[in-house]
């Protein structure tokens, strides 16, 4: 029993290696791979995550969307733009030419009044009395005349028998004449009395609107006066004046020696509603050399009182219509501050394309540069540049079309 016992103790001896020595050997040569794995993994997860991230949210890489437009041939008008202001053809400013009291006013301020109208009326009766006067002093002098031309008849038979001397009848023939010269200043004392009773009730001398009133029944008005009595403004037919560059001049001035007459349009400051359509009227005659312009006369038939005397409008004169042009909207057309550019698209890309712009009409410009059947993007700039890949949206034939022409590419007047 002893020995077997001492037996025991001696295997369990500091310096002998422990029974599971060879199984941590084991585990410490397999935890470096299984490291390198975990990390591949957990770098495989990661990377597809950032990939999956990149398809679900990816705003800053999608292809951008722009609309487009064909090119098309047709008809421009080639227009000279300048501010212009509402002119009337006459302004009346009546004044009084009698002194006396306003007994009736006739019109309602703003009126459209026409030739003839009665307007004022001034007290008539002392100029009905003054008028009376001098019908009386021709009535008398015409008798006087009368009596003497009889006289001279009778001196004229007695001379012929020598009853009467030479002198008595050369007399009587200068008696004659005095007489009918008093006639005369009498007439002439009569039309001035008619002249100033006329004065006494003021009419429109042209038709157009009458402004605000400016006296009231019971007013005293007088002759030589400062301030008018009523104002008429002539509305139809009425002008817009309008200052062009003089290096136009050559252009319009070509134009009007072939043509009877230029279309003008008067648009609102805006620039997008047309108040009125006319026709070039006259040019000035001389350049203003303050501004290197010269003045324009457009008129205007007026006909719904659309333009208001004074106004300011945006006239554009038609000088000439360019056929067979290549058009494309405005909005397609960019500049970059020395030339123009469009962008083309083909192949799902876009290009950049320089060109010339020649006229510009509304919504819709003639360019140099494109053929027909072209296809420029007119939206989106911010997006693309030379050679981005693009997704086209509404594209449709009705999106494509130009503002101001028909399908077929013709241009609508």
């Amino acid at each position: 029993m002893i020995e077997g016992h001492k037996t025991e103790l001696q295997s369990t001896k500091p310096n002998e290696a422990p029974p599971s020595l060879p199984r941590r050997s084991a585990t410490r040569a397999i935890l470096p791979g299984v490291l390198l794995a975990l990390a591949a993994v957990i770098a495989f997860a990661l990377m597809h995550k950032t990939s999956q991230g990149a398809q679900v949210g990816g705003n800053p890489v999608a292809t951008p969307n722009i609309r487009t437009a064909t090119a098309r041939r047709g008809s421009i008008g080639q227009y000279i733009e300048a501010l212009g202001t509402v002119t009337p053809l006459a302004t009346v400013n009546l004044y009084s030419q009698v002194n006396g009291q306003v007994t009736a006013v006739h019109y309602v301020e703003g009126q459209i009044v026409h030739r003839g109208d009665p307007l004022v009326d001034i007290d008539p009766r002392p100029y009905e009395a003054q008028l009376q006067q001098y019908q009386g002093q021709l009535e008398r002098d015409q008798a006087l005349l009368k009596q003497a031309e009889i006289d001279l008849e009778r001196y004229r038979e007695a001379r012929s028998v020598d009853a009467v001397p030479k002198q008595t009848f050369d007399d009587q023939e200068e008696t004659v004449e005095q007489y009918r010269g008093a006639v005369k200043n009498d007439i002439g004392q009569v039309k001035y009395g008619e002249v100033q009773l006329s004065y006494c009730h003021l009419a429109a001398p042209i038709s157009g609107r009458v402004g605000l009133r400016l006296v009231d029944p019971g007013n005293t008005v007088f002759s030589g006066g400062s301030s008018p009595i009523a104002v008429i403004t002539q509305l139809q037919p009425v002008t817009v004046v309008f200052n062009v560059a003089e290096d136009n001049l050559n252009q319009v001035r070509s134009e009007i020696t072939h043509r009877h007459a230029l279309s003008v349009e008067a648009y609102d400051r805006s620039r997008l509603t047309r108040i009125a359509t006319g026709k070039l009227l006259t040019l000035d005659n001389q350049v203003d050399t303050s501004t290197g312009t010269i003045r324009f006369r457009g008129q205007f038939d007026n006909a719904d009182l659309a333009l208001f005397p004074n106004q300011f409008v945006n006239a554009r004169l038609l000088v000439k219509t360019l056929t067979n042009q290549t058009l494309v909207p405005t909005a397609a057309v960019q500049h970059n501050g020395t030339e123009a550019f469009v962008y083309l698209v083909s192949d799902g890309a876009v290009h950049l394309k320089s060109v010339t712009e020649i006229a510009t009409e509304g919504e819709t410009a003639a360019v140099e540069g494109l053929q027909a059947g072209d296809i420029v993007s007119t939206s989106g700039f911010d997006k693309i540049q030379d050679g981005t890949r693009v997704a086209v949206v509404n594209n449709q034939s009705s999106s494509n079309a130009i503002p101001g022409m028909s399908a077929n590419g013709a241009h609508i007047q």
